[in-house]
Formats: C-alpha cells, structure tokens, sequence
C-alpha cells in the first residue's frame, strides 16, 4: 500500500472518532515518523499531503534536513541530548521530549527564535520511558518562564504497548487533565493548548480523549531497512 492509501485509511479512522465525541478532525495533525524510513519514503509521505515530518535521532533528523529543508515543519520526537542541541535548534520547529531543566537551558542558549516545546510526562511510570511524574509538571513549567526562547504549546506522552485499551485511556486522559491544569494558570510562556500522544497502536483512543499531535510510524509510512 502506498502512503497515500495508507493515509486515507487513517484519516477515516480520524475522522470517525472526532465524530464520535464531538470534535472536528482538522484540530488533529499527522506526524509522520519517518525515523525508520529511507529519504524517498519521507518525500512520499510529503507529496501524499503530510506536513509534519518528526524525527528521533540527530543524525537521521539532519541527513532529511538537508535533502527536504523547509518543504516540511520538523517535530523532534526522541530523547534529546543537551550536547546535540546545537546540531538541529536551527532546523527544527517543535520538541516533543523536554523533561529536564538542563536540556531547557540548552535550548535557550542555542536557539535564535522561540522553539514550540511539548513537556514530555511518564503517565504510565514505566522505568523504561522518559518524562516527568505527572506531579512534577507544573512545578516543572512553571520554572521554564526564565527562558525567553522556550513556549511550551502541550504535553506529549506515550502510552504502555499493551492491548487493554482502558489502561491506554486512562493514560491519555491523565494527560488531557493535566494540559487543563497547565491552561487554567494562564503562563503566557505555557498556553499548552496542544496534546502529543497516540502512535501507530492506540492512535484512535488518542483522538477520543483528545490528541492533537499523533506521531505515525509504521501503520503511515512502514518501514525499512535504514542504516
């Protein structure tokens, strides 16, 4: 199946859960994670109508970078290293992965504009995943107001890989509450309107509860064999 197809069998599967509860698909974007995925794959997913191109690895971000530049918004999914910072900050539009104060003042020295920032939270508690407790959130955001050249527009978090779906949504919606919370203290570096969650497995139950951002690897664009 080419991406295109692909795409449109997603965009259904979108579109009937906005409807289900109420809202209205053009408020949920595509990011294609095209981390896994040769140029070309990454340049279909761009004529097939994708905007958003998300990337996990510095080096892979930069090798797309320079071949697809600014056709796409670039979205930085992966854990992102303090000391990498400066080999993307210039080329990238969105973060998804700030959790530390470290890397939020790597960010600020090397950015030459204001990079949109999603607060990546571990809602499930999985020691094998990155994020801040949800209780550390807003303490978290809260400090980031001394940096001039942070917005954080959301919060991003992955569900646990399992096929019980309430777990999954009670994953989402502890996320959706607390963008909530973030919202009603009105920071005007933090309007934290968006949510980052839902992947190739659980993309739909993130619509329901409120995904804004989906990040689709493999049921969008596949995978293959890339160095």
């Amino acid at each position: 199946m080419s991406v295109k197809q692909r795409l449109q069998t997603i965009q259904q599967h979108i579109a009937k859960a906005c409807e289900k509860t109420g809202r209205n698909a053009s408020d949920v974007k595509i990011v294609a994670v095209t981390k896994y995925v040769s140029i070309a794959r990454a340049k279909e997913a761009i004529d097939a109508g994708i905007v958003h191109l998300g990337e996990s690895r510095t080096d892979g971000f930069l090798q797309k970078y320079e071949t697809i530049g600014k056709e796409a918004t670039w979205h930085f999914i992966g854990t992102l290293q303090s000391r990498k910072v400066k080999q993307i900050i210039d080329y990238v539009d969105y973060v998804h992965s700030l959790d530390r104060l470290s890397l939020a003042e790597e960010i600020n020295k090397r950015a030459n504009r204001t990079i949109k920032c999603f607060v990546q939270v571990n809602v499930s508690g999985e020691q094998s995943k990155h994020g801040l407790a949800p209780k550390d959130v807003l303490p978290f955001i809260e400090t980031l107001s001394a940096f001039s050249r942070i917005e954080v527009v959301g919060l991003m978090t992955m569900a646990p890989y399992t096929d019980d779906e309430a777990t999954i949504r009670r994953c989402f919606r502890t996320l959706r509450e607390l963008k909530e919370q973030v919202q009603e203290k009105q920071l005007p570096h933090a309007p934290c309107t968006q949510l980052s969650m839902g992947m190739s497995n659980d993309y739909v139950i993130a619509v329901e509860e409120g995904a804004t951002f989906l990040r689709l690897g493999t049921c969008l664009v596949g995978e293959e064999e890339v160095e």
